[in-house]
Protein backbone atom coordinates (compact mmCIF):
# COMPACT_ATOMS: atom_id res chain seq x y z
CA UNK A 1 0.00 0.00 0.00
CA UNK A 2 1.60 3.15 0.71
CA UNK A 3 3.71 2.28 0.24
CA UNK A 4 6.83 2.63 -1.88
CA UNK A 5 8.50 0.56 0.04
CA UNK A 6 6.30 -1.14 2.38
CA UNK A 7 3.98 -3.62 -0.37
CA UNK A 8 7.65 -3.93 -2.27
CA UNK A 9 9.72 -5.02 0.57
CA UNK A 10 7.91 -8.24 1.84
CA UNK A 11 9.10 -11.16 0.89
CA UNK A 12 12.16 -9.63 -1.15
CA UNK A 13 14.65 -11.48 1.28
CA UNK A 14 13.06 -14.92 0.03
CA UNK A 15 15.13 -15.01 -3.27
CA UNK A 16 18.01 -16.05 -4.20
CA UNK A 17 21.10 -15.01 -6.90
CA UNK A 18 21.01 -18.60 -8.07
CA UNK A 19 19.91 -17.11 -11.48
CA UNK A 20 21.25 -18.91 -14.89
CA UNK A 21 22.03 -14.85 -15.90
CA UNK A 22 23.90 -12.92 -13.75
CA UNK A 23 22.69 -9.40 -14.81
CA UNK A 24 24.49 -7.60 -12.17
CA UNK A 25 27.98 -8.57 -13.60
CA UNK A 26 26.49 -8.52 -17.01
CA UNK A 27 27.62 -12.48 -17.49
CA UNK A 28 26.28 -15.28 -19.44
CA UNK A 29 27.00 -19.16 -19.51
CA UNK A 30 29.92 -19.55 -20.86
CA UNK A 31 28.96 -22.26 -23.09
CA UNK A 32 26.76 -19.90 -25.38
CA UNK A 33 27.61 -18.61 -28.80
CA UNK A 34 28.38 -15.17 -29.38
CA UNK A 35 25.81 -14.48 -31.42
CA UNK A 36 23.38 -15.55 -28.93
CA UNK A 37 24.96 -14.22 -26.31
CA UNK A 38 24.47 -10.76 -27.35
CA UNK A 39 20.54 -11.43 -28.56
CA UNK A 40 19.91 -12.63 -24.92
CA UNK A 41 21.99 -9.76 -23.18
CA UNK A 42 19.39 -7.09 -25.31
CA UNK A 43 16.51 -8.89 -24.38
CA UNK A 44 17.94 -8.79 -20.56
CA UNK A 45 18.68 -5.23 -20.69
CA UNK A 46 15.21 -5.27 -22.24
CA UNK A 47 13.25 -6.81 -19.43
CA UNK A 48 15.43 -4.92 -16.79
CA UNK A 49 14.14 -1.54 -18.02
CA UNK A 50 10.94 -2.67 -18.81
CA UNK A 51 10.20 -4.35 -14.76
CA UNK A 52 11.98 -1.13 -13.17
CA UNK A 53 9.68 1.34 -15.16
CA UNK A 54 6.81 -0.85 -14.17
CA UNK A 55 7.80 -0.74 -10.63
CA UNK A 56 8.79 2.88 -10.61
CA UNK A 57 5.33 3.90 -12.36
CA UNK A 58 2.96 1.68 -10.19
CA UNK A 59 5.17 2.83 -6.70
CA UNK A 60 4.83 6.42 -7.44
CA UNK A 61 1.47 5.99 -8.26
CA UNK A 62 0.27 4.09 -5.44
CA UNK A 63 1.47 6.76 -2.99
CA UNK A 64 -0.09 9.80 -5.36
CA UNK A 65 -3.69 7.60 -5.39
CA UNK A 66 -3.55 7.15 -1.50
CA UNK A 67 -2.52 11.14 -0.93
CA UNK A 68 -5.47 12.12 -3.43
CA UNK A 69 -7.77 9.45 -1.50
CA UNK A 70 -7.22 10.74 1.84
CA UNK A 71 -6.66 14.70 1.40
CA UNK A 72 -8.57 15.75 -1.91
CA UNK A 73 -11.40 13.42 -1.12
CA UNK A 74 -10.96 14.58 2.46
CA UNK A 75 -11.75 10.50 3.30
CA UNK A 76 -11.34 9.89 7.20
CA UNK A 77 -11.58 6.07 7.02
CA UNK A 78 -7.84 5.29 6.53
CA UNK A 79 -8.22 1.67 7.79
CA UNK A 80 -11.38 0.97 5.31
CA UNK A 81 -8.90 2.11 2.74
CA UNK A 82 -6.44 -0.42 3.64
CA UNK A 83 -9.23 -2.97 4.15
CA UNK A 84 -10.77 -2.63 0.83
CA UNK A 85 -7.23 -2.41 -0.95
CA UNK A 86 -5.94 -5.69 0.58
CA UNK A 87 -9.45 -7.18 -0.13
CA UNK A 88 -9.38 -6.55 -4.01
CA UNK A 89 -5.24 -7.88 -3.63
CA UNK A 90 -6.62 -10.95 -2.61
CA UNK A 91 -9.77 -11.71 -5.11
CA UNK A 92 -7.23 -11.11 -7.20
CA UNK A 93 -4.20 -13.35 -5.78
CA UNK A 94 -6.88 -16.14 -5.07
CA UNK A 95 -8.01 -15.64 -9.19
CA UNK A 96 -4.57 -15.94 -10.64
CA UNK A 97 -3.94 -19.10 -8.12
CA UNK A 98 -6.96 -20.75 -9.35
CA UNK A 99 -6.60 -20.25 -12.67
CA UNK A 100 -3.25 -22.06 -12.36
CA UNK A 101 -0.86 -18.72 -13.43
CA UNK A 102 0.75 -18.47 -10.33
CA UNK A 103 1.66 -20.60 -6.98
CA UNK A 104 0.49 -20.24 -3.87
CA UNK A 105 1.69 -21.77 -0.50
CA UNK A 106 -1.73 -23.10 0.97
CA UNK A 107 -2.66 -21.41 4.07
CA UNK A 108 -3.02 -23.77 6.71
CA UNK A 109 -3.49 -23.37 10.75
CA UNK A 110 0.17 -23.91 11.45
CA UNK A 111 1.32 -21.31 8.90
CA UNK A 112 -1.00 -19.14 10.28
CA UNK A 113 -0.07 -19.37 13.89
CA UNK A 114 3.44 -18.92 12.80
CA UNK A 115 3.00 -15.52 10.84
CA UNK A 116 0.53 -13.79 12.71
CA UNK A 117 2.34 -11.79 14.97
CA UNK A 118 4.48 -10.43 11.93
CA UNK A 119 1.02 -9.63 10.54
CA UNK A 120 -0.21 -7.35 13.20
CA UNK A 121 2.85 -5.45 12.80
CA UNK A 122 2.13 -5.27 8.77
CA UNK A 123 -1.44 -4.10 9.52
CA UNK A 124 -0.32 -1.76 11.71
CA UNK A 125 2.79 -0.13 9.74
CA UNK A 126 -0.04 0.30 6.87
CA UNK A 127 -2.46 1.41 9.09
CA UNK A 128 0.14 4.42 10.53
CA UNK A 129 1.07 5.12 7.13
CA UNK A 130 -2.43 5.68 5.78
CA UNK A 131 -2.71 8.16 8.81
CA UNK A 132 0.56 10.36 8.34
CA UNK A 133 -0.49 10.52 4.82
CA UNK A 134 -3.67 12.44 5.54
CA UNK A 135 -1.70 15.38 6.73
CA UNK A 136 1.66 15.14 5.54
CA UNK A 137 2.87 15.74 2.20
CA UNK A 138 4.28 13.17 -0.26
CA UNK A 139 8.06 14.75 -0.35
CA UNK A 140 7.78 14.93 3.48
CA UNK A 141 6.62 11.58 3.54
CA UNK A 142 9.15 10.07 1.78
CA UNK A 143 12.13 11.95 3.57
CA UNK A 144 10.72 10.79 7.14
CA UNK A 145 10.66 7.36 6.13
CA UNK A 146 14.37 7.52 6.00
CA UNK A 147 14.18 7.23 9.55
CA UNK A 148 13.12 3.93 9.35
CA UNK A 149 16.29 2.93 7.73
CA UNK A 150 18.00 4.38 11.10
CA UNK A 151 16.10 2.20 13.06
CA UNK A 152 16.61 -1.05 11.08
CA UNK A 153 20.24 -0.58 10.84
CA UNK A 154 20.23 -0.27 14.98
CA UNK A 155 18.18 -3.19 15.01
CA UNK A 156 20.15 -5.77 12.64
CA UNK A 157 23.61 -4.54 14.91
CA UNK A 158 21.84 -5.42 18.13
CA UNK A 159 19.92 -8.62 16.99
CA UNK A 160 21.86 -10.22 14.48
CA UNK A 161 25.59 -8.58 15.42
CA UNK A 162 25.44 -7.05 11.86
CA UNK A 163 28.22 -4.48 11.66
CA UNK A 164 28.31 -1.23 9.28
CA UNK A 165 30.98 0.78 8.05
CA UNK A 166 31.32 4.33 8.49
CA UNK A 167 30.24 5.79 4.58
CA UNK A 168 26.47 3.78 5.85
CA UNK A 169 26.57 5.37 9.09
CA UNK A 170 27.45 8.41 7.46
CA UNK A 171 24.41 8.34 5.56
CA UNK A 172 22.47 7.24 8.13
CA UNK A 173 23.20 10.90 9.63
CA UNK A 174 22.58 13.29 7.09
CA UNK A 175 19.28 11.00 7.23
CA UNK A 176 18.40 12.46 10.56
CA UNK A 177 19.86 15.81 9.92
CA UNK A 178 17.33 15.61 6.57
CA UNK A 179 14.45 15.20 8.57
CA UNK A 180 15.05 17.25 11.40
CA UNK A 181 15.33 19.67 9.25
CA UNK A 182 12.66 19.13 6.88
CA UNK A 183 10.13 18.93 10.16
CA UNK A 184 11.70 22.42 11.36
CA UNK A 185 11.09 24.50 7.72
CA UNK A 186 8.02 22.22 6.99
CA UNK A 187 5.21 24.93 6.25
CA UNK A 188 2.41 22.42 6.63
CA UNK A 189 3.77 21.01 9.88
CA UNK A 190 1.13 19.12 11.61
CA UNK A 191 2.82 17.35 14.50
CA UNK A 192 -0.25 14.43 14.76
CA UNK A 193 0.90 13.52 11.21
CA UNK A 194 4.84 13.29 12.22
CA UNK A 195 3.87 11.50 15.92
CA UNK A 196 1.94 9.25 13.38
CA UNK A 197 4.86 8.90 10.84
CA UNK A 198 7.64 8.26 13.84
CA UNK A 199 4.91 5.47 14.93
CA UNK A 200 5.55 4.20 11.29
CA UNK A 201 8.64 3.96 10.95
CA UNK A 202 9.17 2.35 14.17
CA UNK A 203 6.62 -0.34 12.96
CA UNK A 204 8.26 -0.88 9.39
CA UNK A 205 11.90 -1.48 11.15
CA UNK A 206 10.11 -3.52 13.11
CA UNK A 207 8.45 -5.65 10.22
CA UNK A 208 11.45 -5.78 8.33
CA UNK A 209 13.00 -6.93 11.51
CA UNK A 210 10.37 -9.27 12.23
CA UNK A 211 10.03 -10.81 8.93
CA UNK A 212 14.06 -12.32 8.82
CA UNK A 213 13.16 -14.50 12.07
CA UNK A 214 9.62 -15.48 11.13
CA UNK A 215 11.02 -16.55 7.07
CA UNK A 216 12.80 -19.62 7.65
CA UNK A 217 9.97 -20.36 10.71
CA UNK A 218 7.46 -19.87 8.39
CA UNK A 219 9.07 -22.34 5.41
CA UNK A 220 9.41 -25.26 7.70
CA UNK A 221 6.04 -25.62 8.22
CA UNK A 222 4.68 -24.97 4.93
CA UNK A 223 3.65 -28.06 2.70
CA UNK A 224 6.54 -27.76 -0.14
CA UNK A 225 9.26 -26.21 1.81
CA UNK A 226 9.35 -22.81 0.54
CA UNK A 227 7.32 -19.38 0.78
CA UNK A 228 6.98 -17.61 -2.55
CA UNK A 229 6.06 -13.79 -3.19
CA UNK A 230 2.81 -14.43 -4.29
CA UNK A 231 1.91 -16.54 -0.76
CA UNK A 232 3.05 -13.64 0.83
CA UNK A 233 0.94 -11.52 -0.27
CA UNK A 234 -1.60 -13.86 -0.25
CA UNK A 235 -1.13 -14.64 3.55
CA UNK A 236 -0.46 -10.95 4.32
CA UNK A 237 -3.39 -9.87 2.79
CA UNK A 238 -5.86 -12.51 4.06
CA UNK A 239 -4.51 -12.30 7.90
CA UNK A 240 -5.08 -8.73 7.94
CA UNK A 241 -8.76 -8.64 6.89
CA UNK A 242 -10.23 -9.75 10.23
CA UNK A 243 -7.88 -7.61 12.26
CA UNK A 244 -9.10 -4.64 10.13
CA UNK A 245 -13.06 -5.05 10.13
CA UNK A 246 -12.00 -4.98 13.88
CA UNK A 247 -10.32 -2.00 13.86
CA UNK A 248 -12.78 -0.56 11.80
CA UNK A 249 -14.82 -1.00 14.91
CA UNK A 250 -12.50 0.18 17.17
CA UNK A 251 -11.69 3.59 15.49
CA UNK A 252 -15.40 3.70 15.28
CA UNK A 253 -15.38 4.32 11.09
CA UNK A 254 -18.80 2.68 10.70
CA UNK A 255 -20.47 5.74 11.66
CA UNK A 256 -18.51 7.93 8.97
CA UNK A 257 -18.89 5.47 6.46
CA UNK A 258 -22.97 5.05 6.67
CA UNK A 259 -23.19 9.47 6.50
CA UNK A 260 -19.98 10.10 4.16
CA UNK A 261 -21.79 10.54 0.90
CA UNK A 262 -18.18 9.93 -0.83
CA UNK A 263 -19.29 6.00 -0.56
CA UNK A 264 -22.10 6.95 -2.97
CA UNK A 265 -19.97 8.12 -6.18
CA UNK A 266 -18.86 5.95 -8.47
CA UNK A 267 -16.14 7.75 -9.07
CA UNK A 268 -14.51 7.51 -6.05
CA UNK A 269 -15.24 3.66 -5.86
CA UNK A 270 -12.97 3.90 -8.96
CA UNK A 271 -10.05 5.71 -7.76
CA UNK A 272 -10.85 2.97 -4.34
CA UNK A 273 -10.33 0.21 -6.72
CA UNK A 274 -7.77 1.71 -8.62
CA UNK A 275 -5.80 2.12 -5.32
CA UNK A 276 -6.01 -1.85 -4.44
CA UNK A 277 -4.71 -2.84 -8.22
CA UNK A 278 -2.02 -0.49 -7.57
CA UNK A 279 -1.19 -1.99 -4.04
CA UNK A 280 -0.79 -5.52 -5.53
CA UNK A 281 1.48 -3.95 -8.81
CA UNK A 282 3.69 -2.58 -6.22
CA UNK A 283 4.41 -6.36 -5.53
CA UNK A 284 4.74 -8.00 -8.26
CA UNK A 285 6.70 -5.56 -10.16
CA UNK A 286 8.85 -5.44 -7.93
CA UNK A 287 9.35 -9.18 -7.52
CA UNK A 288 9.24 -8.90 -11.42
CA UNK A 289 11.96 -6.02 -11.36
CA UNK A 290 14.42 -7.87 -8.63
CA UNK A 291 14.49 -11.11 -10.60
CA UNK A 292 15.37 -8.84 -13.96
CA UNK A 293 18.49 -6.88 -12.28
CA UNK A 294 19.67 -8.03 -8.57
CA UNK A 295 19.06 -6.45 -4.91
CA UNK A 296 21.92 -3.48 -5.36
CA UNK A 297 20.11 -2.48 -8.81
CA UNK A 298 16.77 -2.74 -7.05
CA UNK A 299 17.56 -0.68 -4.22
CA UNK A 300 19.18 2.24 -5.71
CA UNK A 301 16.35 2.38 -8.26
CA UNK A 302 14.22 2.68 -5.49
CA UNK A 303 15.87 5.54 -3.64
CA UNK A 304 15.93 7.29 -7.15
CA UNK A 305 12.43 6.50 -7.47
CA UNK A 306 11.60 8.82 -4.86
CA UNK A 307 13.13 12.07 -6.13
CA UNK A 308 10.75 12.41 -8.87
CA UNK A 309 7.70 11.08 -6.48
CA UNK A 310 8.35 13.98 -4.09
CA UNK A 311 8.97 16.65 -7.08
CA UNK A 312 5.31 15.11 -8.04
CA UNK A 313 4.08 14.94 -4.61
CA UNK A 314 4.55 18.79 -4.24
CA UNK A 315 3.22 19.75 -7.90
CA UNK A 316 0.40 18.23 -8.02
CA UNK A 317 -1.11 18.55 -4.75
CA UNK A 318 0.27 22.39 -4.83
CA UNK A 319 2.13 21.89 -1.41
CA UNK A 320 3.73 25.38 0.15
CA UNK A 321 7.06 25.56 0.30
CA UNK A 322 9.75 27.79 1.06
CA UNK A 323 13.60 27.51 0.33
CA UNK A 324 15.22 26.16 3.17
CA UNK A 325 12.08 22.95 2.74
CA UNK A 326 12.72 22.35 -0.25
CA UNK A 327 16.18 22.24 0.56
CA UNK A 328 15.52 19.79 3.58
CA UNK A 329 13.66 17.59 1.08
CA UNK A 330 16.41 17.26 -1.75
CA UNK A 331 19.04 16.85 0.84
CA UNK A 332 16.95 14.17 2.64
CA UNK A 333 16.51 12.24 -1.12
CA UNK A 334 20.06 12.46 -1.81
CA UNK A 335 21.05 10.92 1.58
CA UNK A 336 18.44 8.00 0.71
CA UNK A 337 20.81 7.57 -2.68
CA UNK A 338 23.78 7.76 -0.43
CA UNK A 339 22.82 5.36 1.62
CA UNK A 340 21.55 2.74 -1.40
CA UNK A 341 25.11 3.20 -2.58
CA UNK A 342 26.67 2.85 0.98
CA UNK A 343 24.72 -1.01 1.16
CA UNK A 344 25.50 -1.83 -2.16
CA UNK A 345 29.47 -1.37 -1.23
CA UNK A 346 29.04 -2.97 2.24
CA UNK A 347 27.44 -6.07 0.80
CA UNK A 348 30.47 -6.35 -1.88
Amino acid sequence: MILLDHRSSYGMKAFNSNDEIDVESGKLEENRGIPLRSKNVNTIQNQALLSGFAYCISSCSMILVNKFVLSSYDFNAGISLMLYQNFVAVIIVSILSFLGIITTEPLTWRLIKVWLPVNVIFVGMLITSMFSLKYINVAMVTVLKNVTNVMTAVGEMYLFNKHHDNRVWTALFLMIISAISGGITDLSFHAIGYAWQFINCLLTASYSLTLRRVMDTAKQVTISGDLNEFSMVLLNNTLSLPLGILLVFVFNEVEYLSTTPLLRLPTFWLVLTLSGFLGLAISFTSMWFLHQTGATTYSLVGSLNKIPLSVAGILLFKVQTSLENSASIFFGLLAGVFFARAKMRERS
